[in-house]
């Protein structure tokens, strides 16, 4: 497997890690008082976070969009559903 598309599928994952972080760990927390949802998905998140800017790192050599789109790249990792719009640009790019 390519690291365009390991990279691909954790910028995915780390995109639902994400949103289910913001809108369903963080409300239940503050709503019932249960912050087990946040310890849960927060570790795994993280290390997709970690991994995702590791590879784009990695991945801006090799790659001519990840290159050109580099801070863009970046950026979006920490907007809600931003990850989902670069694998899909990036998805296009590659067919």
């Amino acid at each position: 497997m390519s690291l365009l598309k390991i990279f691909r599928i954790i910028a995915f994952i780390e995109g639902l890690s994400y949103v289910l972080l913001l809108f369903i760990a963080v409300p239940i927390k503050y709503l019932n008082n249960d912050p087990s949802y946040v310890k849960m998905l927060g570790m795994p998140h993280g290390l997709l976070f970690m991994g995702y800017v590791a590879l784009a790192i990695v991945l801006r050599t090799d790659n001519q969009w990840i290159k050109n789109n580099f801070f863009m790249v970046l950026m979006v990792s920490v907007i809600p559903f931003g990850t989902f719009v670069v694998e899909k640009k990036l998805n296009k790019t590659i067919q």
